[in-house]
């Protein structure tokens, strides 16, 4: 669902999703939030490209560690883009977990393991990252250059 949010003297546009827990569709969730980010005016570099790559990431975190791939579970996405930027939250149905924990992927040991580089990509690509406390929902944050 696409709904205009209107704040004071900022025209929004917020983008409602709820996928199923199902790798095969986060592709195409994707594509639909960035279509409707171009749309709504976020640049394209930051929708071809930052967008793409932090949502898939929270999308696919969110069905394989938040949900273990429960079929009967499914994840909320909200997308709102504005006159300063764009901020995405994705939440999953899980049990949550604490980020700090997370390993950097980057680390000498590390380099061969596959868990982790998705936090860590979006750390890198979004302007700014937060959980909320009990570790199930992500709100990332991509600022208007």
């Amino acid at each position: 669902m696409v709904v205009p949010q209107r704040g004071p003297g900022e025209r929004a546009v917020e983008i409602s999703l709820r996928v199923p827990t199902d790798l095969s569709v986060v592709e195409e969730a994707v594509d639909l939030v960035a279509r409707h980010c171009l749309a709504s005016g976020l640049p394209p570099h930051t929708a071809r490209f930052q967008l793409r790559v932090v949502l898939a990431e929270a999308l696919a975190n969110a069905i394989i560690y938040g949900n273990r791939m429960d079929p009967d579970k499914f994840v909320d996405v909200r997308v709102t883009v504005g006159r300063t930027g764009l901020t995405a939250r994705v939440c999953d149905q899980g049990e949550g977990f604490d980020p700090t924990d997370v390993p950097d992927p980057t680390e000498p040991d590390r380099l061969e393991r596959a868990d982790g580089r998705g936090l860590f990509l979006i750390r890198q690509l979004a302007d700014e990252v937060r959980f909320n406390e009990r570790g199930n929902t992500i709100c990332m944050v991509l600022r208007r250059a």
